[in-house]
């Protein structure tokens, strides 16, 4: 993806990365944390605000920072930034609320040409994954990077 993004700091094991939104409602700090949530090697990728007291990801607030495209391809680079080091990670992601996660889906479904290029993409329709495919209302996500 060929798009604008901020500039990622990561913590020293490189699962945590934070950058600044510059918006019409100013700079917004942002946090991205993958943990580990199984021993096949799946982490859920969460995401959201920076909680200025606890430094904690709030995943509830709206920013509506008017940058959502920089800071979803900002997400991305964390994505191959994260599997650059851990290359067999399957990362996991759903929104906080449905709303959210349609959200998810439709930055994935206008960048798949894109991200699919590098990265297998599932989506999760009850208990079954399937290939993403756009307009299909999915739970979550799953990716992986792809092997040549």
């Amino acid at each position: 993806m060929n798009l604008p993004k901020y500039q990622l700091s990561s913590s020293p094991e490189l699962s945590s990365y934070e950058f600044i939104s510059e918006g019409h409602k100013g700079l917004i700090p942002k946090r991205i944390q993958f943990t580990l949530v199984n021993h096949q090697g799946v982490y859920n990728l969460a995401f959201g605000d920076k909680d200025p007291v606890t430094g904690e990801i709030d995943d509830h607030t709206i920013s509506n920072n008017g940058d959502s495209e920089k800071v979803l391809s900002t997400v991305v680079s964390a994505v191959f930034a994260f599997l650059d080091q851990h290359p067999d990670a399957w990362i996991y992601a759903s929104g906080s609320t449905a709303t959210r996660t349609r959200l998810y889906q439709m930055g994935i479904s206008r960048f798949l040409d894109d991200i699919s290029e590098n990265l297998d993409i599932y989506g999760q329709i009850g208990d079954q994954w399937y290939p993403f495919e756009r307009n299909k209302p999915y739970e979550a996500f799953l990716t992986k990077r792809k092997f040549s």
